[in-house]
């Protein structure tokens, strides 16, 4: 082992460390790589940021564009009807169906968009055909990471894997080179879950059912205003309930009426009666200082469950996967000033918190129980922070550009299937043209890009450069063929799907494509077998993100709304991973064979 082979693998080993222990972000640690390559001198000043300039980085966020204009012009309105016309009130064919389409947008467009794209229409089937929303959402998200294999553009993942085969002067795939294999996986995938992955699904209730609201009770106190105490004449704002005591006034009760629509400067008058959300120590403690007493032990004044009206009313809604508010408490944020909604309550891997809201950082994948006026909806709808969890009202204005987004999508795939055109090219037509035609504004456009996937790809390319110019691609194709290279090419193809099947659960799958696929070509190149076989074995395994809720970030998105445990993912998957790698190294070889 050679001196640059050492220190490349300890590069790789501490990568590996660093993503699993999720200290730091991806795409931080991705340009730690970058930076690490490039001072060691494994790579030359014009390798280490060349991938900021390579087609497949150029590509990716240009898929995200366009993306960005099908999800703003409402095409998920559309296929929501589509889908509860279709599937019915039987939970198979729901399934079936949510599936199938959620599989097929994301061939086109990037996974956690379509993810996102469905996730409030599947929730409000659920309410419609009473089929419960945890029977749903993990199907909806592994459909958007096996949709992901059918295309060229389905995952950031694929984009890479064919510009490193590109990259090593070899014939790479196609716009639909991916289909084949991808219908297997597909279709694998959604006779899974019909037949026996659905039995495996928990039936659990979100943050907005009863049980959340039996939960939400237990914080719940009534409390009168004495004439003589601090808070009488105050406006909500000037009480400092929020900011001192860390309690939300939830509706003021005032000479028998209840007022529901709060704002920062409603004034607290003496004998109100405040219905307050917090702990009771802390409850207790502002009695004490603000002149407050218990309005009424025996019987409460405001029925929660009556709070909710065509004015007022219960929403629920979850961090959108590039929310600005990540790491970010509601106390900084002013959350409630900013966007007229209290936070009730929030739901983090299973657990319901209801303590301490304020000062609690917000997590992607968090689900929010809001209360507040509903003609205040529409702008939180638009926000690109969040996904508010029921059917989205798009303006029509925005509707009738929905047949030029598509056409636009349809362009970029005839450029490259008729024109021959590269795809990073007509990628960035198809954006630019999203632009153009006023599907989404620049604004938007620029906001639709998931940074974090653009600096994480481009930050990790040079690791695949130091990987090959080093000779450790070799050195690992050939430790790897000394372990199994004696049970024939078909032996080394499973050991190179589980390979990158292992190395995708700590990191994300496009980093998983820079790390295994160099070893995949060296490989088959040792046995003179096809790179092609090889390569797409590793695009696939490194798809199996099946196992964890953190796996990718689709399994994320829905866990929160889903109301799932962690290893809910794990009793449905593990066998769906079992499924996939027997069915794959059946098809693949057939599709592409094992020799050229």
């Amino acid at each position: 082992m050679t001196p640059q082979i050492a220190l490349t693998l300890a590069i790789i080993v501490g990568a590996l460390i660093v993503f699993g222990t999720e200290k730091l972000r991806v795409d931080v640690v991705a340009l730690l790589v970058l930076l690490t390559v490039g001072l060691t001198g494994l790579v030359g000043p014009k390798e280490v940021f060349a991938g900021f300039s390579n087609s497949a980085v150029i590509t990716v966020w240009a898929v995200y564009i366009v993306s960005g204009g099908l999800f703003k012009t409402g095409v998920a309105d559309i296929l929501g009807k589509f889908i509860l016309r279709i599937s019915g009130k039987s939970e198979a064919r729901l399934i079936a169906v949510i599936m199938l389409t959620c599989g097929v947008m994301s061939a086109f467009m990037n996974n956690v968009g379509a993810t996102a794209m469905l996730l409030p229409a599947v929730i409000s089937v659920s309410k419609h055909t009473r089929v419960p929303v945890s029977k749903l959402l993990i199907p909806l998200s592994f459909s958007s990471l096996l949709g992901g294999k059918l295309t060229l553009i389905g995952t950031p993942a694929n984009i890479l894997a064919t510009s490193i085969v590109a990259e090593n002067g070899l014939p790479t795939f196609g716009f639909f080179d991916f289909t084949p294999i991808g219908i297997v996986v597909f279709v694998t995938g959604i006779l899974y879950m019909v037949f026996i992955g659905r039995h495996l699904l928990p039936v659990r209730k979100a943050p907005s059912d009863e049980q959340a609201s039996q939960q939400l009770r237990a914080y719940m106190s009534e409390v009168r205003v004495l004439p003589d105490g601090k808070l009488a004449g105050q406006t909500l704002i000037e009480s400092k309930l929020g900011e001192y005591y860390d309690l939300t006034v939830i509706a003021i009760v005032r000479a028998f009426k209840t007022l529901k629509t709060l704002e920062r400067s409603t004034v607290i008058l003496p004998d109100d009666i405040l219905l307050i959300e917090g702990s009771a120590e802390n409850l207790m403690r502002a009695r004490k200082e603000l002149g407050l007493v218990t309005a009424n032990e025996s019987k409460r004044l405001v029925d929660m469950d009556a709070l909710g009206t065509d004015d007022i009313g219960f929403v629920e809604a979850t961090l959108a996967p590039r929310s600005s508010m990540v790491n970010r408490s509601l106390r900084s944020l002013q959350f409630r000033e900013r966007y007229g909604f209290t936070v009730l309550a929030i739901r983090r891997y299973g657990e319901v918190i209801t303590k301490r809201l304020r000062s609690v950082r917000l997590q992607f994948g968090d689900n929010l129980l809001l209360q507040g006026p509903r003609h205040r909806l529409p702008s939180l709808q638009e926000n690109d922070d969040f996904l508010v969890l029921e059917p989205l009202k798009f303006p029509e204005s925005r509707k009738r550009k929905m047949p030029i987004a598509i056409g636009l999508m349809v362009l970029v795939v005839g450029l490259v299937l008729f024109l021959g055109l590269d795809i990073s090219i007509a990628m960035v037509v198809g954006a630019v043209g999203m632009v153009l035609t006023r599907c989404l504004t620049m604004d938007e456009a620029y906001d639709s890009i998931d940074w974090r996937t653009v600096f994480l790809v481009a930050g990790m390319l040079p690791l695949g450069t130091a990987m090959e110019t080093s000779g450790t691609a070799r050195y690992i194709a050939d430790l790897l063929l000394g372990v199994i290279g004696g049970l024939g090419p078909m032996a080394a193809l499973a050991g190179v799907y589980l390979l990158a099947a292992l190395i995708t659960q700590p990191m994300s799958n496009a980093a998983a494509m820079v790390l295994v696929v160099p070893i995949a070509l060296d490989t088959a190149f040792s046995l003179g077998a096809n790179h092609l076989t090889f390569t797409l074995a590793v695009v696939i395994g490194a798809a199996t993100s099946f196992l964890t809720p953190v796996g990718h970030k689709a399994n994320v998105l829905v866990f929160g709304p889903g109301g799932y445990k962690f290893f809910d993912y794990a009793r449905v998957g593990i066998l769906l991973t079992f499924f996939l790698f027997i069915n794959t190294m059946i098809a693949l070889p057939i599709f592409f064979p094992l020799f050229p």
